[in-house]
């Protein structure tokens, strides 16, 4: 089993930035991707971005040049740095964990943007 911790979500105003910081314990090894997903309300869970062990990452084209995320192995953490932020991001978001074929999901953790 894995277990991930979110942290970091809140309320910010459009134009700004928050980081979000996922923590993973557990059976650690061999985790291929981490990443984060969000999901809206009345809309389903998409991917935001999601980075390998070496350090290769991809994101959904609305938040390419945005959004950043990176990871620490040592620290079994995968950061989401998010800057200008949009209304249009506001979600939960969740941090998922890929082992061989087993998904892992946090519990998630709030990002709000006002205008």
């Amino acid at each position: 089993q894995v277990q991930l911790v979110e942290s970091g979500g809140g309320l910010v105003q459009a134009g700004g930035s928050l980081r979000l910081s996922c923590a993973a314990s557990g059976s650690i090894f061999g985790i291929n991707y981490m990443g984060w997903y969000r999901q809206a309300p009345g809309k389903q869970r998409e991917l935001v971005a999601r980075i390998t062990s070496g350090g290769m990452a991809n994101y959904a084209d609305s938040v390419k040049g945005r959004f950043t995320i990176s990871r620490d192995n040592a620290k079994n953490t995968v950061y989401l740095q998010m800057n200008s932020l949009k209304p249009e991001d506001t979600a939960v978001y969740y941090c998922n964990a890929l082992r061989d074929v087993m998904n892992y999901w946090g519990k998630g953790t709030l990002v709000t943007v006002s205008s």
